[in-house]
C-alpha cells in the first residue's frame, strides 16, 4: 500500500489529518505511534478552528524538520513545501480549502492528506 493511502486509512480510523500524515511516516521518524499522535493532536482542522494552516501541511513540515534539519535553517525548504501544497490544493488555510466562506471546496481532507504525504516524500528525498 502506498504511504498516501495508508495516511488516508489513518484519517478514517480516528486520526486527525496531521496525525494521519505523521503516522504514515512512522517507519522513518524513530518516534512511537503514541508520540506521533500526541505531536499532531492539536493541528487537525486548521489547529482546531479551521482558521489556521491545514493540519496535513503542518505535519508535512514537521516531517521535513525531523528528517532534514541539521543545525541550519531549512526555511527555504519549508517555504517550497508550503508553496507546492498551495499550488496543488488551492490554499493552505483549512477554511479556504473546505470552502467555508465561498461554498466551493478547493481540496477535500483526503486529498489534502494525500498531497501532504506526496510533498513530504519529495521534500525529504532531495
Amino acid at each position: 500500500m502506498e504511504r498516501k493511502d495508508l495516511a488516508v486509512e489513518y484519517k478514517h480510523g480516528g486520526c486527525n489529518c496531521a496525525q494521519a500524515v505523521l503516522l504514515a511516516f512512522k517507519d522513518e521518524l524513530n518516534l512511537s505511534e503514541e508520540d506521533l499522535k500526541k505531536m499532531g493532536a492539536a493541528f487537525g482542522v486548521g489547529m482546531g478552528c479551521m482558521e489556521a494552516t491545514c493540519g496535513a501541511l503542518c505535519a508535512s513540515q514537521m516531517i521535513l524538520g525531523l528528517k532534514q534539519y541539521q543545525c541550519k535553517p531549512i526555511l527555504k525548504d519549508a517555504a517550497g513545501l508550503a508553496k507546492a501544497f498551495e499550488a496543488k490544493c488551492g490554499a493552505t488555510i483549512c477554511k479556504d480549502l473546505k470552502g467555508i466562506e465561498t461554498g466551493q471546496v478547493l481540496c477535500d481532507c483526503d486529498s489534502c492528506v494525500r498531497n501532504a504525504v506526496e510533498l513530504a516524500e519529495q521534500a525529504i528525498s532531495q
